[in-house]
């Protein structure tokens, strides 16, 4: 006897939702630059191939049922894809503290990945940390964790708490203590060069030190950030590594 095509609607639509508020959150699959079409092909095309693979019971077919597995769903997708996203947000803060200390506060251009006006030196962060997500292929280990997660959770047996507020709290705060990591070499530069030159116009007044330290400040801290580049892959990985912990954390807690 076959399947019901309402249960097939069904479980197909379940599997989608939570693809696709994954995908909508999650660091370059969400990026606004990325046409609308583009995006709804993926979920379609990844609902496609893990329909054959994926089985669960669906609930019974009434309002209030499909409607609390359509909203779980989500949230469920939603979360894991801002536990990601927080990554991108830590080297973002790390770029307006960089560019605060560069000088460079106060220069702005448009973020292409949220369309949002961003201090310049945040805008390059984003951009290097890009390149890093997709050499390291981090978007595979999102996908294939999306996927596992439907074996881990199942639709229609999700479930949510305050334990998951406070989880997604403490993956929140991580960003904040990334993103003072990675500007630490700049500020500690930066602030050598502040005392530097504090003691320089006190010894000679006559030389203009203050008026040199705005160029001489963003000439080191280019220098230190050329430098810190190169430890980037080493520590976004961990980073990402932490992340996709704190969304197995979520699924764990969800069930």
């Amino acid at each position: 006897m076959g399947v019901p095509l309402e249960m097939m609607v069904l479980r197909g639509a379940a599997i989608g939702l939570r693809l696709s508020a994954a995908i909508l959150f999650m660091p370059f699959f969400g990026s606004v630059a990325i046409p609308k079409q583009v995006k709804a092909l993926l979920v379609l095309v990844c609902t496609a191939v893990m329909y054959p693979v994926i089985h669960f019971a669906p609930p019974s077919l009434t309002i209030f049922t499909v409607t609390q597995m359509a909203l779980s769903e989500v949230m469920l997708g939603l979360v894991m894809g801002l536990c990601l996203q927080f990554v991108f947000e830590a080297v973002q803060l790390a770029g307006q503290i960089s560019g605060f200390q560069l000088s460079f506060s106060l220069v702005n251009v448009i973020d292409p990945q949220t369309n949002v006006d961003t201090p310049v030196l945040a805008n390059l962060h984003q951009l290097c940390m890009l390149m890093i997500f997709l050499q390291l292929n981090v978007h595979h280990w999102m996908l294939r964790a999306v996927e596992a997660s439907f074996e881990k959770v199942p639709p229609g047996s999700v479930t949510f708490g305050i334990e998951q507020v406070r989880t997604l709290f403490h993956a929140a705060g991580g960003m904040f203590v990334a993103g003072v990591q990675l500007a630490a070499p700049v500020i500690l530069a930066t602030m050598v060069l502040d005392v530097t030159v504090g003691f320089i116009s006190k010894a000679a007044p006559q030389l203009p030190a203050l008026f040199l330290s705005v160029p001489l400040k963003s000439m080191l801290g280019y220098v230190v950030l050329g430098l810190a580049f190169g430890l980037w892959p080493g520590f976004f990985e961990k980073q990402f590594g932490h992340a996709l912990g704190w969304s197995w954390r979520m699924l764990e807690l969800a069930k």
